[in-house]
């Protein structure tokens, strides 16, 4: 979820009711889409330079991921494909997702797309996204007259 900048009118009871109708969608509901499907969990941090996305997806292989960037969006999407083991033995308990899943991320900002990375490492995707030059915004000199 990304954090929204709260503006002076955000105070009210009503503006917070909205916020919070807002986070309670943009939230998997205890890993699950509501409309089918497993989100993974995700974090996303800001820096004055860039955006970075870091999503746990354990047990996945390379070609079993997909990151793309849609307009506004940064778009993770894969498959975790269920494990046929010949096993005589029968579940007692399975508490994994399998199958696929798609998590669109909005981003607040234009971002460079030229400069994204993507990396896998021990179950955790990281993505970062670079803010463009018009994004950073730029220091003003205050003159004193």
């Amino acid at each position: 979820m990304l954090m929204r900048r709260q503006r002076p009118n955000d105070w009210t009871p009503l503006a917070r009711l909205r916020d919070q109708i807002d986070r309670m969608f943009d939230q998997p509901m205890f890993g699950l889409d509501m409309f089918g499907g497993w989100n993974p969990a995700v974090d996303v941090l800001e820096d004055k330079d860039k955006l970075v996305v870091k999503a746990e997806l354990p047990g996945f292989k390379r070609e079993d991921l997909n990151v793309t960037l849609q307009g506004d969006h940064l778009v993770l999407s894969g498959e975790r494909k269920f494990e046929e083991e010949k096993q005589e033995a029968e579940f007692y308990r399975s508490e994994r997702f399998y199958g696929r899943f798609h998590r669109a991320i909005p981003l607040p900002f234009s971002v460079e797309q030229e400069n994204i990375q993507a990396r896998y490492k021990d179950g955790v995707l990281t993505v970062t996204l670079p803010k463009s030059e018009k994004s950073r915004g730029r220091q003003i000199e205050v003159a004193v007259e």
